[in-house]
């Protein structure tokens, strides 16, 4: 399938927030390119005002047009959330698909969604967000086309209607009951103890479990590769073993309904006997985004007294930087997944602190 040619735009809304822009302009790189976009140009706007119709201002919309005509875009990715009514004048306006950042993650967790459980979660998620905005959805989901922010039930959905919908919904959040019915069963039977990696997405989760494992887990330098568990047996010390499970990474603004339909598989973390908050320290908003984590753990009732923070990549850190955050965040421990290093200290924590 031919790639989509991009144009993608990061709003911010005031100059104290043009440093954070380019990284959150990043980011938005990271989701389309793991969404299968051909980003073609990328580009920071800020905006002091939104547009009720359109979301940008009458400057602003004939500027992004000239673009989109002189580089052949056929599709706009608007990293914010987007009203019906606004997505279908700026389609009407370009005469292109336009999304925002919602959109683009329903898009890829319904294309790395695989297995019964993630599909399930996938599909509730995005009919719980579609429902209340069918009536400005109907008419701009022909326009479409098919491709990125369409997959999933989003491309079905004009078919529908909305007592088929509700039904819907209800299925599948019955089956979803049914899931974490049968996920806490077996926490309640088993006989080992369990930690889960959480982290934002891309922290090095997979990456420090292949080498705690000696395994080799898929990896790649995109987001959301982990949409379902994975549970590997790890050996600490003299034969002794703790079953460690990585999760979904998390992300900033993740869409409500995705973590609301996704706390089947969370459950995993609340059930954990010890959680190992993985944090890509060479990141310069690590700080953000450990907030970030959380945030979401609290959301689905995970006792954060139970985490620790793992900085990973220490690696690819200033020695002077170290220091300073050694200080802030006392008893965490300094790895690199991918370099092997200090993985002996973390699993000696592992064991102090498991008990087994």
């Amino acid at each position: 399938m031919k790639k989509e040619r991009a144009l993608l735009i990061n709003i911010y809304y005031s100059n104290l927030e043009e440093a954070t822009a380019v990284n959150d302009l990043k980011e938005l790189e990271l989701l389309a390119d793991t969404a299968g976009c051909q980003i073609v140009k990328s580009i920071n706007i800020l905006l002091k005002n939104i547009h009720a119709g359109t979301f940008l201002s009458k400057g602003k919309l004939e500027s992004i047009k000239e673009k989109i005509q002189d580089l052949d875009i056929n599709i706009v990715i608007i990293n914010s959330e987007l009203k019906p009514v606004q997505v279908r004048n700026l389609v009407d306006h370009y005469k292109i698909k336009v999304i925002g950042r919602t959109e683009l993650i329903f898009d890829i967790f319904a294309q790395r969604a695989k297995t019964r459980e993630a599909k399930i979660q996938v599909e509730l998620a995005q009919f719980k967000y579609l429902l209340p905005r069918l009536a400005g959805y109907g008419i701009m989901m022909s326009r479409l086309g098919g491709g990125i922010g369409t997959r999933g039930p989003g491309e079905k959905m004009i078919e529908y209607d909305r007592r088929h919908i509700l039904r819907r919904i209800h299925t599948l959040q019955k089956k979803l009951k049914d899931i974490e019915k049968h996920h806490h069963i077996i926490a309640g039977h088993r006989k080992f103890k369990v930690a889960s990696l959480v982290g934002y997405t891309n922290a090095g989760k997979s990456t420090l479990l292949n080498s705690l494992t000696q395994e080799n887990l898929k990896v790649e330098d995109r987001l959301f590769v982990t949409l379902d568990s994975t549970i590997r047996k790890v050996y600490l010390k003299d034969q002794k073993y703790i079953l460690i499970s990585d999760t979904v990474g998390f992300i900033k603004d993740l869409p409500h309904d995705i973590v609301a339909s996704f706390r089947a598989t969370l459950s995993e973390i609340r059930n954990s006997d010890l959680i190992l908050h993985i944090v890509d320290v060479s990141d310069i908003n690590y700080e953000e985004k450990i907030e970030t984590v959380n945030n979401v753990l609290i959301d689905v009732n995970v006792d954060l007294h139970n985490c620790m923070i793992i900085f990973n990549k220490v690696d690819q850190l200033p020695g002077k930087f170290r220091k300073n955050i050694e200080n802030k965040y006392q008893n965490s421990i300094f790895i690199s997944g991918k370099k092997r290093i200090n993985l002996e200290q973390l699993k000696e924590y592992i064991l102090l602190r498991t008990g087994i």
